[in-house]
């Protein structure tokens, strides 16, 4: 097949590039041209690279005009963004279309399912549930291809991850592979639903795969299980044979202690504490993670330790 995949060089777009060169597709990598792969592969040799602004109005039309039988859309932010894109890609044989978990706001049944009611907050999750109804909708009125895949949060080599106390400040990382005292809020209970970018990348294979099962629908594509705070860091203090020195605060006094940037990430990520199911995945396109949450985290920290962002 012809395929376009847009946002190729993202952690996901590193992965799924070499596969679909492995299977013989004739790939358009699709980029703004200003960053490499984050994990080299002499596949991309074999792909065609081509950069351009996905934020440039004639966008959509450029796209068209590689006559794709496949996009993948991994950077969609916006319903007038995967409006365009719909109309000037009439004829493809697929569209797929990267969200989040955020699609379903609040946790309140666990694990969530993809037929859960959504109740998105935040800008983020809002306008993904908008483009989620647009294409699922847009399915129905006049049998558009559109499949949605719901990542959690993408670690791998590069990235760094949602760390323990629920934001990206790599300090807490490096004070538990000290053996140093790490408050986290509340009582670490509040979880986090972390994915390989690796795990995401062969979700969208295994999508385009069998078309029949998944034009229409959306899934979930995380890891088996999600994580607690407190587990997720007597985890990491245990890679570095260190006891997990934790002190535990009701939130708006553990948030005196800290950078905003940090608390309001935070709050977002407990606000949310996801815990999706990936049994539909499982079933529509026999999606079955290499990666636990804590395997795909300990990958990405390894990297940062290896790299010297995290001080030991």
């Amino acid at each position: 097949m012809r395929i376009v995949v847009i946002g190729a060089t993202g952690h996901v777009g590193t992965y799924l590039i070499p596969r679909l060169v492995a299977l013989n597709h004739d790939v358009t990598a699709i980029s703004r041209g200003k960053r490499q792969p984050y994990v080299p592969h002499q596949a991309w040799s074999k792909a065609t690279s081509l950069a351009l602004d996905s934020d440039d109005p004639g966008f959509a039309a450029k796209v068209a005009e590689l006559r794709p039988e496949a996009v993948i859309d991994m950077i969609c932010f916006t319903e007038k963004r995967a409006k365009a894109l719909v109309e000037a890609l009439r004829d493809v044989k697929h569209f797929l279309s990267c969200g989040t978990i955020w699609v379903h706001g609040h946790t309140t049944v666990v694990p969530t399912t993809e037929d859960q009611p959504r109740r998105p907050f935040g800008d983020y999750g809002i306008h993904k549930a908008m483009i989620e109804e647009y294409l699922l909708g847009e399915q129905r009125r006049s049998g558009f291809p559109a499949t949605l895949l719901h990542p959690g949060h993408i670690v791998g080599p590069g990235h760094v991850p949602v760390n323990p106390a629920g934001h990206k400040n790599l300090e807490v990382f490096s004070r538990l592979a000290r053996g140093e005292e790490v408050a986290l809020p509340n009582l670490g209970l509040e979880t986090l639903h972390h994915v390989h970018a690796s795990d995401v990348a062969e979700a969208f294979v295994l999508a385009l795969q069998k078309p029949d099962a998944a034009i229409g629908e959306s899934f979930h594509v995380v890891s088996p299980t999600a994580v607690t705070l407190r587990g997720y860091a007597e985890a990491v203090a245990s890679w570095f044979n260190k006891p997990a020195r934790l002190r535990f605060l009701p939130f708006d006094e553990w948030k005196q202690h800290e950078l905003l940037a940090d608390v309001e990430l935070t709050w977002d990520h407990l606000a949310h504490s996801p815990h999706a199911s990936i049994d539909k995945a499982r079933r529509f396109l026999d999606y079955v993670p290499r990666y636990s949450s804590l395997a795909a985290v300990r990958e990405s920290v390894n990297w940062l330790v290896t790299h010297g962002k995290i001080g030991t």
